[in-house]
């Protein structure tokens, strides 16, 4: 029997093929975090840059539900905040956020943000997640704390200090706040969010009952390089894209 080679992520002949792709995946892991219960009020966004102008960024409106979120929602916004397509308002916080991410890292078409319960109250002790299981190991020595918490983002300037501190990491712990991830693809950073929650909610649940064990340096790192690629991150996405087409097939309208 013929093993098939594990799926790449994919290249595209035309912009508008891409576009269209990524523009997709974007509404998909919306309507996926909504099914984890991650769509709080008007908290939370995940972007989207665009393949041709490359200063600019597809998002969710504000105070749209993610479960909501159909692909005819998203809108584009420029490098000066400006809805250039769509009719809906910007989430003022993402803006300040996403914008700074995107112009100090290049190589990042999406991130993600959210207030999902877990990770938020891991935020609040301001510290790295421990390598205490092989889906956290992901993250080892590829994710930070920004610990400088002085109310919701709104100023570029805070902004500019949040992607300062990611620096080349793939994710970034809000102290008192939340989580951020980025990758080369949405699907990447959204499957790194999910991780990551759930990496949150695992490490609470352990030191709760005790104290985890570590595992070493070494496997640590051996681990990351197995399972903490851009190609992993993209492909770990693609189960729950494929379900949630099938389930909710209105988020390509």
């Amino acid at each position: 029997m013929t093993v098939q080679p594990r799926p790449q992520i994919p290249s595209f002949s035309t912009i508008e093929e891409e576009r269209t792709y990524r523009k997709q995946h974007l509404a998909a892991a919306f309507r996926i975090f909504a099914r984890c219960g991650w769509s709080e009020g008007t908290a939370g966004h995940i972007t989207a840059r665009d393949p041709e102008l490359s200063d600019h960024f597809w998002v969710n409106p504000y105070g749209l539900h993610f479960g909501r979120v159909k692909v005819s929602d998203l809108l584009l916004v420029n490098d000066r905040g400006e809805v250039v397509e769509g009719s809906r308002k910007v989430n003022a916080a993402g803006f300040a956020i996403h914008s700074e991410v995107h112009a100090a890292r290049p190589d990042v078409v999406s991130a993600a943000h959210a207030h999902s319960m877990y990770g938020k109250t891991w935020s609040a002790f301001g510290r790295p997640l421990d390598p205490i299981t092989q889906d956290v190991c992901s993250f080892y020595g590829d994710h930070v704390v920004f610990d400088d918490f002085t109310g919701v983002v709104l100023e570029p300037e805070e902004g500019k200090r949040l992607a300062h501190t990611l620096g080349e990491h793939k994710a970034v712990i809000l102290q008192n706040h939340g989580l951020l991830t980025v990758g080369k693809t949405v699907d990447e950073a959204a499957w790194w969010f999910i991780k990551m929650e759930r990496s949150c909610q695992s490490q609470l649940l352990a030191e709760a009952a005790g104290k985890p064990k570590m595992i070493s340096h070494e496997v640590a790192e051996l681990t990351r390089s197995q399972s903490g690629t851009p190609n992993a991150g993209w492909y770990s996405f693609q189960p729950l894209f494929e379900w949630i087409a099938e389930e909710e097939p209105s988020l390509f309208e």
